[in-house]
């Protein structure tokens, strides 16, 4: 698979992102919030919303650095990360809400990336013990 992050890979309906906020699951894995929910209808394995708020970074400048760093290290995490998802057969809508307050270094932040998407890989299997939120 190649390390891509297409028009297919974003989360961009607005239906999908209400039922993602309004019916989803939620944790957190710092600089994370991660909010994740099953969508047997999507065609690839799971579809991204990443978001930096304005409340934490008032600058379009460092909103637009910290989804680019997060889209890059998205990027090279996702052929492991759908692997797992395609071996189990599931469908995600999910959120990476950025929730530092400073943006920090690429080699960190990839570190923190693949730690939150190895915590959802195990919360997704273990759906049970994560609780939605509403």
């Amino acid at each position: 698979m190649p390390f891509t992050f297409s028009k297919e890979d974003r989360l961009c309906s607005r239906r999908l992102i209400d039922s993602l906020y309004a019916n989803g699951h939620r944790i957190m894995v710092f600089p994370y919030s991660l909010q994740w929910h099953e969508e047997p209808s999507l065609e690839v394995p799971c579809q991204v919303l990443i978001v930096a708020p304005k409340r934490r970074f008032h600058n379009a400048v460092d909103r637009n650095r910290v989804k680019r760093l997060t889209r890059e290290c998205y990027r090279h995490l996702k052929p492991q990360f759908f692997a797992t998802l395609q071996e189990k057969g599931i469908h995600i809508t999910l959120a990476l809400v950025y929730i530092h307050n400073e943006i920090l270094s690429y080699e960190k932040l990839y570190q923190k990336t693949e730690k939150a998407l190895t915590e959802l890989t195990k919360a997704i299997t273990n759906e049970t013990s994560v609780k939605p939120t509403r």
